[in-house]
């Protein structure tokens, strides 16, 4: 786990810690549908991003303005590696905070959720149709309550 350079001491307050990060990640990518492949030695880096840096990647990569709340960036070629990298995460922590008030979401439950949207992007899942984003948010909804979350579309 990784925390940006200007994240503020505001910014920083109420984060979860590395050892809930890596829980939620581990419950996504054990909540795989069975047979899917994964070494139990891949790896992925998260990282707790400002609002500026969120929207510094959301612009460059994405090509749209302003923060998001997760960013997800798949290893290419990631066969080729001696160690089987998935990629890597921004989680904006100003964008995740505001949300899960607006929400009324318990911070944790949304960052959890934010966690295991991301990891689930690393595997190849994403939400560009409604039956992509309907298995996506089954998945997510299932592994979050594993976790003890509740479904964070309801």
């Amino acid at each position: 786990m990784q925390y940006g350079d200007d994240l503020s001491g505001a910014e920083c307050a109420g984060l979860p810690n590395a050892q809930q990060i890596i829980t939620w990640a581990e419950a996504a990518l054990a909540g795989m549908p069975s047979g899917a492949p994964l070494s139990s030695e891949a790896q992925l880096t998260v990282r707790i991003v400002s609002s500026a840096e969120s929207a510094m990647l959301n612009q460059t990569y994405r090509h749209k303005q302003g923060a998001t709340n997760v960013l997800s960036f798949a290893m290419e070629d990631a066969d080729e590696l001696p160690v089987p990298l998935l990629g890597d995460i921004a989680v904006c922590a100003p964008v995740v905070e505001r949300e899960a008030r607006e929400q009324g979401k318990e911070a944790a439950a949304h960052w959890a959720h934010m966690v295991v949207h991301g990891t689930l992007h690393l595997l190849g899942y994403d939400h560009f149709d409604d039956a992509q984003a309907q298995e996506m948010e089954s998945l997510e909804t299932r592994i979050l309550a594993g976790l003890g979350f509740p479904n964070p579309y309801a």
